[in-house]
Order: C-alpha cells, then sequence, then structure tokens
C-alpha cells in the first residue's frame, strides 16, 4: 500500500512519471537496468545491508538514475554510508508530500557527480558528513529553477509562498556554495553542470502562456 501510494502521489504531479514498480532491492536494481530511470525512489528498512549493497550495484547501471531513499531512520551513520554508495536524495517518512516531490525534481537537476545532496534536514548532514559546504537543499535547487525561469524575488516569493527575504536568503546561501557572484552566474553554471536544463525552463515557461 505504501509502495502504491507513493507511486499515485508522484503520478500526479505535473511533469513527473512513474515508469515502473518493484517490490525488493534486487528487483530496483533489474528494473532500473531495463528502464533507464532518471532517478529511483528507495524505501530503506532494515536490515540495512540489502539496501546498502543493491545502492552499489546501482552505480554500475547505465546511465546511472540518482537515487532517493525513503525511510524512517534517522540514523547519521546509515545516513553516512548511504551518501557514500552514491545517494542523491534522503527523505524521512515522516516528511510531507510536497517536500518528497520537491527532492524528486531536485535529484534530477543535481548534477552527474559531486556532491550535491538533497531533501535532508541541514542538521542531519551537518552530523553525517561533518560539514553541509557545497550541499543544496530542494528548496534552494527548487528556488534556482525559478530564478532561471526569469521569476524576480518578489515573484518567486509569491509561487512558493515564502517571503520576500527568505528568498534572497536561500539564493545567497546557492551562490556561496556554488562560489559564484551572481544570479547570472548562478544560472551558467546550473545549466553548464545540467542541475537544471533549458527544456525544463521552457516548459515552465509554456505553462505560463
Amino acid at each position: 500500500m505504501f509502495r502504491e501510494g507513493l507511486a499515485g502521489l508522484l503520478t500526479s504531479y505535473g511533469g513527473l512519471e512513474v515508469v515502473g514498480e518493484t517490490t525488493n532491492d534486487q528487483g530496483a536494481v533489474a528494473l532500473a537496468r531495463e528502464l533507464k530511470p532518471d532517478v529511483v525512489v528507495m524505501q530503506v528498512q532494515m536490515p540495512f545491508e540489502k539496501a546498502k549493497e543493491a545502492l552499489d550495484q546501482m552505480r554500475a547501471v547505465e546511465p546511472t538514475p540518482k537515487v532517493v531513499i525513503v525511510t524512517m531512520f534517522e540514523d547519521p551513520s546509515l545516513i553516512r554510508d548511504l551518501l557514500k554508495l552514491g545517494a542523491s536524495g534522503y527523505v524521512l517518512k515522516s516528511s510531507s508530500s510536497r517536500h518528497l516531490i520537491g527532492t524528486v525534481r531536485a535529484a534530477v537537476f543535481a548534477p552527474k557527480e559531486g556532491n550535491v545532496v538533497v531533501g535532508m534536514p541541514r542538521e542531519m548532514l551537518e552530523e553525517a558528513e561533518g560539514g553541509s559546504e557545497g550541499v543544496l537543499s530542494a528548496r534552494e535547487l527548487e528556488i534556482l529553477l525559478l530564478a532561471a525561469q526569469g521569476l524576480s524575488n518578489r515573484q518567486i516569493a509569491t509561487r512558493i509562498h515564502l517571503a520576500e527575504g527568505t528568498v534572497k536568503r536561500h539564493l545567497h546561501n546557492c551562490y556561496h556554495k556554488m562560489e559564484v557572484g551572481s544570479r547570472g552566474e548562478a544560472i551558467r553554471k546550473a545549466l553548464h553542470e545540467e542541475w537544471i536544463t533549458v527544456s525544463e525552463i521552457t516548459q515552465e515557461e509554456e505553462k505560463e502562456v
């Protein structure tokens, strides 16, 4: 029921398509090889070793999908191990559906290689990694995409129901982590690294029309 509910939630969101479902870790690896998804959403539960093995095998799939972990466990040692094995996102079951959707979308935009991890509370990252340099949150990547679509800070704030000052703070955090000095540089780097794509930008512009 959990898997079917998750698939229904993802399907109901525009721009996402569920191409396959399976009941176990090894089935996920086999389906990833066959269907070549952009993102694999994988539940992790005890025993953890099976999930770690599956995630390690997922790195050998071509093209390698991003993996978003969904779990009820907040164990920093587990998070650290999963990040080392290439997980791109980590979502607690207590999170909102909107948070899950944002994490899956952000995983699509994350670079093919690198240390960008989305969907995880910063304090968990700091405990798991010993620091949060270079880590972009799902919210930061969402705001970066909206900025690339040409929205002003005020328009972004209205779109995602935040204060304008909060949007500015998120953008400045992006600049610092990406080692750039402006919105334009951040957008160019995000496009170059394929964190966001031209098609994603133009699709949203067409929706606005």
